[in-house]
């Protein structure tokens, strides 16, 4: 008889010791994060779009565009683990190979007037701003969550339940910012290519 009354009793104690906040302020931090995996494939994607458009008036750079590749790969991987420190660090390295895709592009006056290759970039940056948003959203939410389950009595509550504590999405320096073509040079005289393949000004679209 005594235990017919535990499992109520357990489960009142529950509520009063925080499970629903617990559990509403876990889902809002997910949602903030799924944002920011959304955002990193979306541009991962994009940057794979701006490889095939650099690859129709450069070809030749085939280094670039493999370091390219297996770096958004390793996004992939790391949007898929769900771990925010993989995340960022792949980010990272998307956003240094990207930078070389770029600086290819310098050398391609047709191309820094492609509108393809101009929308994308465009497209890239306001990426780049959701990321940021998703990101300081996700980081307000983990460490509301987290400061709530660390006061008493809701820390009871989340030992029993097995809540752990969020990690932060710390982004660093150098994926802060998408790398952008310098509309600065001359676009009437064609530049050198850094791997030697000489003039390329010429090379239009097929």
């Amino acid at each position: 008889m005594r235990l017919r009354w535990l499992a109520p009793l357990a489960g009142a104690l529950m509520v009063g010791c925080g499970y629903n906040t617990i559990q509403s302020m876990d889902e809002r931090a997910a949602g903030a994060k799924q944002q920011i995996e959304v955002q990193l494939q979306r541009r991962s994607d994009l940057i794979g779009n701006l490889v095939n458009t650099v690859k129709r008036y450069a070809e030749h750079e085939e280094a670039v565009f493999t370091g390219v590749a297996e770096a958004r790969s390793r996004v992939g991987e790391a949007v898929r683990s769900g771990d925010p420190a993989q995340m960022d660090a792949a980010n990272t390295q998307l956003t240094g190979a990207l930078g070389r895709l770029i600086a290819v592009a310098e050398n391609y006056p047709l191309l820094k007037a492609d509108q393809l290759f101009l929308r994308l970039q465009d497209e890239l940056s306001g990426t780049e701003n959701r990321i940021a948003v998703a990101r300081q959203d996700y980081n307000e939410a983990a460490r509301d969550y987290n400061s709530y389950i660390r006061q008493f009595p809701q820390n009871l509550t989340a030992k029993v339940t097995g809540a752990k504590p969020r990690q932060y999405f710390e982004a660093s320096a150098e994926a802060g910012q998408a790398p952008r073509v310098d509309f600065g040079s001359p676009t009437g005289t064609s530049g050198s290519n850094p791997s030697g393949g000489g003039a390329s000004g010429s090379g239009p679209p097929r």
